[in-house]
């Protein structure tokens, strides 16, 4: 029986092109600024996102602290969505690292904020009041089935935090989908904020690392960060050449992720006891419920779905996330929905505790 896993698009492995590259990389000592290959990533996410410069750290999450410790000062204060990775997913690194506290905004169904929430959000300028540092947003949304935030949401919000004197700071971790599925360039979507992350290591099938882009000054001090993190690397060109693959020749094909969402999304729905909202399936995240009646727990579904051979995450009591990459294919999409119809026909469920399934990752 195939396996077809599910859990994220991080699954992904490199391509034999990838590969090549990082065989052949030249490479220096990145933390120097001597790596050449580096060098030309770091460009090229710049260019591409219409940024001055940029900055190769290796992961998102990394990418987000940093951005936050950049902009804030201790015992400054962030604006964040109430379902955004930076709050729920980055084990208060922000709180501990950057010394910064948290402030969050309720996130829409699709990801982003109502104009009045942010600007009541914002500190008045009082002696008492924690300084409003930075206002983070998140495109596309994770948790909320991958949505996508268009231009006039981004510039909404920008225009508002800007017209205050805050920065707007964007987890765009997969910016390159919100892209793809609006039809337009990175670049034209991520124009009105201060600074960006973007991963290569999802959907684009790096096996490791992101970019931090933004204002030449910005960078230049992002790198003092990165330093002390931990994050400086030696000869990184490695990891470079697959990243400057991925973006070159792995942007165009991300519209296939989110066909074969869609596909699945739809035959989800077909499957009595299976509770989605198809519509809100915009690129290559899929959240759906369970009827417990029908399926039993989100853990329990989940452990007979990996014997018939699908992986995917539980997130709660019935609730459970997809997400489509290069590697699920038209008949990966046909043989899950034939897999999940099975189950239910059967309706036989193994109790199973949870810790014997995974969450979030």
């Amino acid at each position: 029986m195939q396996e077809i896993d599910l859990r994220s698009d991080t699954v992904t492995m490199p391509t034999e092109e990838m590969r090549k590259a990082m065989a052949e990389a030249e490479v220096g000592d990145a933390s120097r600024g001597d790596d050449p290959t580096v060098n030309r990533l770091e460009e090229l996410a710049a260019d591409i996102t219409g940024k001055e410069a940029a900055m190769l750290v290796p992961s998102g999450t990394m990418g987000n602290l940093v951005g936050v410790m950049t902009h804030c000062k201790r015992g400054d204060e962030i604006i964040v969505g109430s379902k955004s990775h930076i709050l729920n997913s980055e084990t208060a690194g922000a709180a501990i690292f950057a010394n910064v506290q948290t402030f969050p905004v309720s996130n829409s169904p699709t990801g982003g904020f109502e104009r009045e929430d942010v600007q009541q959000a914002i500190r008045i300028d009082k002696i008492n009041n924690p300084r409003t540092g930075l206002i983070c947003v998140e495109n596309t949304h994770n948790a909320c089935s991958g949505s996508v935030l268009d231009n006039f949401q981004m510039k909404s919000v920008c225009d508002v935090a800007h017209q205050r004197g805050v920065p707007v700071h964007l987890d765009g971790a997969r910016i390159f989908n919100a892209a793809i599925s609006l039809g337009i360039p990175v670049a034209e979507l991520v124009q009105y904020v201060d600074d960006l992350t973007f991963c290569v290591s999802k959907g684009l099938s790096a096996p490791v690392g992101s970019l931090v882009c933004g204002k030449a000054d910005f960078i230049d001090e992002a790198r003092r960060h990165r330093q002390m993190l931990g994050g400086a690397m030696r000869q990184a060109g490695i990891i470079a050449a697959a990243g400057i693959v991925s973006i070159n020749s792995m942007v165009g094909r991300l519209v296939d992720d989110h066909d074969n969402a869609k596909r699945l999304a739809m035959g989800l729905a077909e499957i009595p006891g299976i509770i989605i909202n198809v519509g809100a399936v915009q690129t290559n995240i899929i959240y759906f419920d369970i009827d417990q009646q029908v399926f039993g727990s989100a853990h329990e579904f989940l452990s007979i779905m990996v014997a018939q051979g699908v992986k995917m995450l539980a997130m709660g009591e019935s609730r459970l996330r997809m997400v489509t990459h290069r590697h699920i294919t038209n008949t990966c999409v046909d043989q899950v929905l034939t897999r999940i119809q099975k189950v239910a026909d059967d309706s036989k469920i193994i109790p199973v505790s949870a810790n014997e399934s995974g969450m979030r990752a």
